[in-house]
């Protein structure tokens, strides 16, 4: 079993980009690209469940709406029996207090009674109808707002509807938007993930090292085949180091329509630049570490393979084991784990 090492790349920039904007629902590729699918239908089914919620908002309303205004007419008539119950009451005892007594002092005592009993009659009389109306005041409240939203509902339903889903809505709208901006990586990732598992199946000859980044300080400068730019990082997709040399590979999950797309950057000269900057790194130090034939240095062969997960042009995924085992063999298992340790140790520093 080939021995692996490092998360695909395209996964990494996923994660990154979802933690980054807090988006957690998610744990699979293909809980992504569901998502995606689904988008549509997801609205829609948002919609109509808020189209229910407000439905059944509409009849509770009426049903509530009725109550109360039995409730309130129910409350005014009780508190009108009561008050007229108090103002008998208060006339009858006003009666029953005589205006003179037989001494000053059981005179004046009758005389403050009657004064008092007078000014509730007054009061109830003249606040008759605003006693009622203070006693139902939050009830009339309560009713008065259901009301409202009853004929807002009735007038403006599919505002109401729009109006209970928004945020919902706008986060479901945040989810696609943060998501359809990796969609490059998500497909990306697919592929590589693809082109990591068939390689696993290698032998333990054979060593993986995925997503391989190194930034130069300084940049170098690819003179080669007139391409003369300054390199200032790499990135590899796949770089897998063998008996036979290193294979540096880029995944491609392509549609046909991506492949007939000219804007799209040339993956030939993407990988020739990459080819050149592993050259650069390989140049020295780890030449010196390896054994030497009789006829002075040896050579890393650096082979360049594209690999279209869905096309058939150049590479195809089903054609890349036999390729990578078809080239002889001219490193031993010690000398290949020694150019691998090499490069990971320089991916390990640039991160």
């Amino acid at each position: 079993m080939c021995k692996v090492y490092n998360q695909i790349g395209s996964l990494t920039t996923i994660k990154s980009h979802l933690l980054k904007y807090d988006l957690n629902d998610f744990n699979s590729i293909n809980e992504l690209i569901t998502f995606q699918r689904n988008y549509s239908a997801t609205l829609q089914q948002l919609i109509s469940n808020h189209t229910i919620l407000i439905e059944q908002e509409k009849v509770t309303l009426k049903g509530e709406i009725a109550h109360l205004e039995n409730f309130i007419e129910t409350s005014k008539s009780e508190i009108s029996q009561k008050l007229y119950l108090e103002l008998e009451q208060l006339k009858q005892r006003l009666d029953s207090l005589p205006l003179k007594q037989s001494n000053i002092v059981k005179t004046f005592i009758n005389y403050l009674k009657r004064s008092g009993t007078k000014r509730k009659i007054r009061d109830i009389e003249l606040n008759f109808d605003s006693k009622i109306a203070n006693s139902i005041q939050q009830s009339n409240y309560v009713l008065a707002k259901k009301s409202n939203r009853y004929s807002y509902i009735l007038s403006h339903f599919e505002d109401a509807v729009n109006q209970s889903s928004f945020l919902q809505k706008k986060e479901l709208e945040r989810k696609k938007r943060i998501i359809d901006e990796i969609n490059t990586s998500i497909y990306g990732a697919i592929g590589e993930q693809k082109v990591s598992k068939d390689l696993e199946n290698l032998s333990d000859d054979y060593i993986l090292i995925n997503d391989f980044t190194y930034t130069f300080h300084p940049p170098i400068y690819n003179r080669q085949e007139n391409d003369n730019i300054k390199i200032e990082s790499v990135q590899i997709d796949h770089l897998l180091v063998s008996p036979a040399g290193i294979f540096l590979i880029e995944t491609k999950n392509w549609s046909e329509h991506s492949l007939n797309d000219l804007s799209l950057r040339s993956p030939v000269v993407q990988i020739r630049r990459a080819n050149f900057a592993l050259f650069k790194l390989l140049t020295g130090e780890i030449i010196r570490s390896l054994d030497h034939h009789h006829w002075g240095d040896r050579k890393i062969p650096i082979r360049n393979l594209i690999v279209l997960v869905n096309q058939k042009p150049i590479l195809t995924l089903k054609d890349l084991r036999n390729y990578v085992e078809y080239f002889k063999h001219s490193f031993s298992v010690k000398e290949t784990q020694m150019i691998a340790n090499y490069l990971l140790r320089l991916n390990e520093s640039n991160n």
